[in-house]
């Protein structure tokens, strides 16, 4: 999971795939927020497209690559809870925190990757290291 945890951080715009409503895949770039309760959370708005998605179908993928050709692909299903902690923390970064203001504003929605599942790779040849979270 650390491994996973600093992937993200380190790399901090990573692109969520999707499949949108009208069955095709939709790909935009996403922000990770934080690792808690052992969990790998993100958040967006219950206005956009992407949560009427996620609604249909919880099934993402979600990638990024470093500046040393390294790249992760975690895979999952999300899964939404009202979780004021998590929100709380989330309120930690400016961008969110400008866009939301207050971590119960009700637009404002939390998600964690469920069956995740994480393969770190490069060009080097070597085996890429897989987790399962």
């Amino acid at each position: 999971m650390d491994e996973v945890t600093e992937f993200l951080k380190k790399n901090p715009v990573q692109y969520l795939a999707t499949i949108g409503l009208d069955g095709k895949p939709k790909n935009r770039p996403f922000m990770f927020c934080l690792e808690k309760e052992g969990k790998l959370w993100f958040c967006t708005n219950s206005k956009k497209d992407v949560y009427a998605q996620l609604q249909k179908n919880p099934y993402v993928e979600i990638t990024v690559s470093s500046s040393e050709n390294r790249w992760i692909r975690l895979s999952g299903k999300a899964v939404f809870e009202n979780n004021m902690d998590v929100k709380k923390s989330c309120m930690s970064y400016s961008l969110i925190k400008s866009l939301y203001k207050t971590a119960d504003n009700p637009i404002f929605e939390v998600f964690y990757i469920g069956d995740a599942k994480a393969v770190i790779s490069d060009f080097s040849g070597n085996p890429p290291k897989e987790y399962t979270l």
